[in-house]
């Protein structure tokens, strides 16, 4: 008996179902982090429903705004300048006088988030640099007691919260500047001290800003987990923040991964985000122009969203705290995208099938949306393949489920379908391309939607070989 294509796609439990999306998550190059502890230990089931309970907005939220903006913008050449060029630190402290921003910058930071249909921030609060953003009583390498004299970070939470944004601390556990922060991995004393450190500046970000919903640290060396009292270190901030979501990287699993510059699922369907820079620097970078394109853009949040993630983009600001005018243009525009197509994106749900070269893939529930971002247009093949009429027809192979109705999600015009066991065809679209930089077609079908591209391969009919041509 054959078995056609949804029957054999139900066949397929769910569990193994997301595995096999999760494993087809291989990467798309680009240089990640350093690998991050992934598995959570095993968990009571009450530990596990407070974080289902914290995370419900983040994984409804899908899209936030990265922020890297410290003492190297004041160069203007890369935020690893410090380190990879050896300035040495007598000459790189002379920076803390002559950063200066203007007052209440982050309002545009702000603004520009929710306009870009971001719904959280995360801004750095200490980088690898070691100088403090924010109010401490711990140093005077802060921004209060140095050029800019007030507490940027203060301000950076007055304006994320006045946009309804919610707000995210990132902190560097790696400090470049503290006389211990490379002793401390042989000298003990000096761990002492340089652990009861961060311990006390992680403790004043979580007491004086009201509630934070993110805390992004970053780089654990040179110490371990335990070295770090990283286990300690949690516990106290759920003790003061116990609405608080954490990443990975102080050496624990905390709540999500985050891979770097590329987008990868977690195999276990743990939580993640792939935090990117719009162009190949996180801190502000003058000549640096290898600028994302909005297309660019909106495909890897698409792919995120395909994979249950989340997308986490950075903007540099420059010293002054201006953004970029490319990071302007260019978010203003995914801005106006997600303005119409922002509903394929929030509280979208993790799919089976990854997308194909034309075309991505997301879900709620029994909608299927295609975002396709070559469209297609007029083919001359349809002069000799009833496949693409009537022109122009954008084809789908392997969809599991079948599709009820069908329209373009930048008007609402209805769109006309035939389907098979094999593929399913939208015809008599639009010749141009409905939306920019990206079309979406809304596929309401009978079941949860699932594109196994391989079904295809499998599951055609095959004829003879040896044809004649004559």
């Amino acid at each position: 008996m054959k078995i056609s294509r949804r029957d054999s796609l139900k066949i397929v439990g769910a569990g193994a179902a997301a595995a096999a999306a999760a494993s087809s998550w291989g990467g798309f190059g680009g240089a990640g982090a350093a690998p991050m502890p992934s598995q959570q230990p095993q968990e009571s089931p009450e530990v596990v429903a407070d974080r289902v309970r914290r995370m419900k907005w983040w994984h409804a939220a899908k899209f936030g705004m990265f922020i890297h903006w410290g003492l190297y913008s004041v160069i203007g050449q890369h935020e690893w300048a410090m380190e990879l060029e050896g300035i040495p630190i007598p000459q790189y402290e002379l920076l803390a006088k002559h950063f200066t921003p203007k007052p209440h910058a982050a309002r545009a930071w702000a603004r520009l988030a929710r306009q870009a249909g971001q719904k959280y921030m995360v801004m750095t609060t200490k980088h690898h640099e070691g100088f403090c953003n924010f109010e401490t009583k711990l140093t005077n390498y802060c921004a209060p007691k140095q050029g800019p004299g007030r507490d940027l970070v203060a301000e950076y939470v007055e304006a994320a919260r006045a946009e309804g944004l919610r707000v995210g601390f990132y902190y560097s556990l790696m400090d470049w500047h503290h006389p211990d922060g490379a002793r401390c991995a042989t000298d003990e004393a000096a761990r002492q001290r340089f652990v009861e450190y961060t311990h006390g500046l992680i403790r004043e970000l979580m007491t004086n800003y009201g509630k934070i919903d993110i805390l992004w640290y970053d780089v654990d060396w040179p110490l371990t987990p335990e070295q770090w009292k990283s286990k300690e270190m949690n516990e106290m901030v759920f003790e003061l923040q116990p609405d608080i979501i954490v990443n990975n990287r102080n050496g624990l699993p905390g709540d999500f991964s985050t891979p770097e510059q590329h987008i990868q699922a977690e195999k276990t369907g743990r939580a993640w985000e792939t935090c990117m820079t719009m162009n190949d620097s996180w801190g502000y970078q003058k000549a640096d122009d290898n600028w994302k394109s909005p297309k660019t853009i909106v495909r890897n949040l698409v792919t995120c969203a395909n994979g249950g993630g989340n997308y986490l983009l950075n903007i540099g600001p420059m010293a002054d705290g201006s953004i970029p005018e490319e990071s302007l243009r260019i978010l203003s525009k995914v801005g106006k995208w997600m303005d119409k197509n922002g509903e394929t994106i929030y509280e979208s749900e993790r799919m089976f099938g990854r997308g194909t070269p034309f075309a991505g893939f997301t879900r709620q529930g029994n909608t299927l949306y295609i975002h396709v971002h070559f469209w297609p247009g007029e083919t001359s093949a349809s002069k000799w393949l009833s496949f693409y009429r009537p022109t122009s027809t954008v084809a789908i192979g392997g969809v599991g489920a079948k599709v009820q109705s069908a329209r373009l999600l930048a008007t609402g015009e209805k769109v006309d379908f035939r389907q098979d066991d094999i593929s399913v065809q939208f015809t008599g679209l639009p010749v141009a391309a409905p939306d920019d930089p990206v079309t979406v077609i809304a596929a309401e079908c009978d079941a949860e939607p699932s594109v196994d591209g391989d079904y295809v391969r499998e599951h055609r009919e095959r004829y003879k070989v040896g044809v004649s041509w004559s």
